[in-house]
């Protein structure tokens, strides 16, 4: 059976193109971590909440889909919780709330991001909006990075538990000095390899790359360009009272 590269990427190609990916994760820290625009921005940002939802689903990321929605649901039964709490609990379900609500669907979708883009399909995207190589670089090395510091903290865990080391045992301050400073250790190596390798691949060279991935607008990108335009839009127009 002859190998195609070209097919492969084909079946490899994501829902979405990264340029939209980018777009989306700025959008969402701007309106819903960020709160931009107040109250006229509440029922947008409650629609833009759902867009990482659904790409997770869309891309069969089950473990990550069920784990933000668990969260989610933490976060408004906080909110809802929060006027009938004891006046010294009410701050706390308040701020995990926010928390959840907000913060952890832009963590969604920065995860949606990092786990359905390629290193080569992204620097493609930067390369096709004439993004500066000093920029394009490190973003590509953080992009393998995340990925691989997840991978060593599971095994830093998996370590602790073959030989027994837990708080019951050690105590919460050695629990984090045998964590923290193996993690630390092995961020800074992870990181001159991962910079080391992309120099080696000619991310630095002055001589334009080819690339086989396949990237471009397609209809799904197209309406979320639409509705993110439409959006900023509302926004502006508001803020010059425009619309009231």
């Amino acid at each position: 059976m002859t190998y195609s590269s070209l097919s492969a990427q084909k079946n490899k190609r994501s829902f979405l193109d990264p340029r939209v990916k980018i777009v989306l994760v700025l959008l969402l820290a701007i309106f819903v971590m960020g709160g931009v625009g107040g109250a006229r921005m509440k029922d947008i940002s409650f629609v833009l909440s759902i867009i990482p939802f659904v790409l997770l689903f869309i891309e069969q990321q089950w473990k990550k889909f069920f784990h933000v929605s668990i969260m989610l649901v933490i976060g408004y039964s906080c909110l809802l919780a929060m006027p009938y709490l004891p006046g010294i609990l009410k701050p706390v379900a308040l701020m995990c709330g926010y928390i959840f609500t907000r913060l952890v669907v832009t963590a969604a979708m920065g995860e949606y991001v990092i786990a359905t883009t390629s290193v080569s399909e992204f620097i493609a995207a930067m390369e096709k909006i004439h993004m500066p190589r000093a920029i394009i670089v490190p973003m590509s090395v953080m992009f393998r990075m995340f990925p691989t510091i997840a991978t060593e903290w599971k095994s830093i865990c998996r370590a602790m538990n073959m030989r027994e080391i837990h708080i019951g045992a050690v105590g919460i301050g050695k629990i984090l000095e045998y964590q923290l400073i193996p993690m630390i250790s092995s961020s800074v190596r992870i990181g001159e390899e991962l910079s080391a390798a992309a120099l080696i691949r000619g991310l630095g060279s002055p001589i334009k790359r080819t690339n086989i991935c396949q990237i471009g607008f397609r209809i799904q990108d197209w309406f979320l360009l639409f509705v993110s335009l439409s959006v900023i839009c509302f926004w502006v127009l508001c803020s010059l009272g425009v619309i009231i």
